[in-house]
């Protein structure tokens, strides 16, 4: 499993050469851009993007505009994101969720997966070099699996795919729902990406996982204090202590579950 550091300090690119997974608006209004020390992936940024505006604002086409520029000066990425629609019920329903103000899309669940698919369709017509990966979104099992015959109908062999995201499980990742989702996309065959998994999620079912990533560092530092000789208030933007995060959650896995290290 490669376990890709989320951060949204994008000039990280140039200072370590950990896989990293960085938000592709990020890097949109940057004047000046890095090349790539080492692997990358992309993210579309769907959740905030959903949370704070119900619908996608960015057009596919500035998309691939976007995620060109990107590939062209920062060096080939893994793989991105489409711009797809998670299903959880905040980004549904919409109201106050952990303290969070979601203004909802009112769709429905199947709604929000046609739009999934019918995105990356246009995605990888507009752009079949760009390395964008379908993702599956749902709530229950049964939703996963209808998101599967979704892509097979449109003729999209999820098995032949370099990697596969599994949307709207990040808050599911350490419980048996979450499990049994990831274990029915998995009985698949397909190379499924865990969006957002770290400790309790990784080690009860990151050995299904061909990737994952997480951000979870920053929150885990800003309420901690920094680390010795650091005199910033907190670690939150704290690449060392990113680092650090990252090896521990991977030494944290079961032997023979656990990537190689490396400099992290």
């Amino acid at each position: 499993m490669l376990f890709y550091l989320t951060t949204h300090k994008r000039h990280w690119i140039k200072l370590t050469d950990v896989p990293l997974f960085l938000k592709s608006e990020h890097f949109v209004a940057a004047a000046k851009l890095y090349p790539a020390l080492g692997p990358y992936a992309v993210d579309s940024g769907g959740f905030m993007e959903l949370k704070d505006k119900g619908t996608w604002t960015r057009p596919p086409r500035q998309y691939v505009q976007d995620l060109r520029r990107i590939w062209e000066h920062v060096g080939p990425y893994d793989w991105a994101a489409p711009q797809d629609w998670m299903c959880e019920e905040a980004i549904i329903e919409g109201g106050w969720f952990g303290g969070q103000y979601f203004v909802g899309t009112h769709l429905s669940v199947q709604e929000h997966q046609r739009r999934t698919v019918n995105n990356f369709l246009e995605l990888r017509s507009l752009a079949p070099d760009l390395r964008i990966a379908p993702v599956l979104q749902g709530r229950e099992v049964d939703d996963y699996e209808w998101c599967v015959e979704l892509y097979e109908k449109a003729g999209v062999d999820l098995r032949a795919e370099p990697i596969v995201g599994l949307g709207s499980v990040c808050r599911l990742q350490s419980t048996r729902k979450g499990a049994a989702i990831v274990t029915a996309m998995a009985a698949h065959g397909f190379k499924l990406h865990g969006f957002g998994f770290k400790t309790l999620g990784l080690a009860r079912v990151g050995h299904l996982l061909a990737s994952s990533d997480s951000a979870a560092w920053s929150s885990h530092a800003r309420y901690r204090p920094p680390l010795p000789g650091h005199t910033h208030k907190n670690c939150a933007n704290c690449l060392p202590y990113a680092l650090r995060w990252r090896s521990r959650v991977l030494g944290a896995l079961p032997t023979w579950q656990q990537p190689a290290l490396d400099a992290a």
